[in-house]
């Protein structure tokens, strides 16, 4: 499965907002967990900006985060670029559009609380 941003920082902190299935599968050891590269990009660029300033310290090592947690981190593709860029909609976040195409190509489910995937198609958990 392949995590949204919000959803890997929320598990990193043991955040309340996450689900009770998402905590469940996430934590599930039979579960392939997977973070996009467009989410190591995000978490920067935004503590970079001052709009995240609660994940400095996963900004400053998001690889030692992934392995910590056994996650994998899932690179981003030309393919995926091509897709995230041709996808059609009004929703403008590069970030988002990137994980769409992501889960899109690789066939994965997503976990995120954004009901915005549900308009491309991808399987939410949440």
């Amino acid at each position: 499965m392949l995590l949204d941003t919000h959803t890997f920082l929320w598990w990193l902190d043991g955040d309340r907002r996450l689900s009770r299935r998402a905590r469940q599968t996430i934590g599930d050891d039979a579960n392939t967990v997977l973070v996009s590269a467009a989410s190591a990009w995000e978490i920067t660029t935004k503590v970079r900006i001052g709009k995240l300033s609660g994940a400095v310290d996963v900004a400053a090592d998001v690889a030692g985060c992934l392995a910590r947690q056994r996650f994998e981190s899932l690179d981003i593709t030309v393919l995926h670029a091509q897709r995230a860029g041709r996808l059609p909609g009004k929703h403008r976040d590069p970030f988002d559009r990137m994980l769409v195409a992501q889960a899109q190509i690789e066939d994965l489910p997503i976990v995120t609380n954004d009901g915005v995937f549900d308009d491309y198609g991808v399987t939410r958990v949440w």
